[in-house]
């Protein structure tokens, strides 16, 4: 299988820079899987983990918001923040994602932005969890 070079970076550094056998990512429009030669493409993504293989070797990493821009033999992911998974504290994820459960539960005193807020902290935290456990997001 053909390789590409994939980078995920954010506006501080570097999160990581391989050559890859393939990618899965979740756009705005679903999940979607990128192989060298694929058409060139530029989409918003999901906060969902992206999936780089290797070989039979799968490296999950947390991306939270931003764009992939797919040119043939590179991919970039501009990412609003971005973390692989010896970069998460696990018991910290657990601890969001449960405050962010507590605050959409009660929202009958929230406004919209604070709801919002809320939905974006749980889906920060859910694909932490998932990124340290090495599962896809559901």
């Amino acid at each position: 299988m053909s390789t590409f070079l994939l980078e995920i970076v954010t506006p501080e550094h570097v999160v990581f820079s391989k050559e890859v056998d393939s990618l899965t990512v979740r756009g705005v429009e679903g999940e979607f899987g990128v192989l060298k030669g694929h058409i060139p493409l530029v989409t918003p993504l999901q906060v969902a983990p992206v999936v780089a293989k290797i070989g039979k070797e799968e490296t999950y990493i947390a991306v939270h918001g931003g764009f992939i821009e797919v040119q043939g033999d590179k991919v970039i992911v501009l990412a609003e923040s971005a973390e692989l998974p010896e970069e998460i504290d696990l018991e910290r994820a657990i601890a969001a994602r449960e405050r962010a459960e507590r605050r959409l539960a009660n929202r009958s005193n929230q406004d919209r932005i604070d709801h919002r807020r809320a939905e974006l902290a749980l889906q920060r935290a859910v694909t932490r969890i998932n990124v340290v456990t090495n599962r896809k997001q559901q």
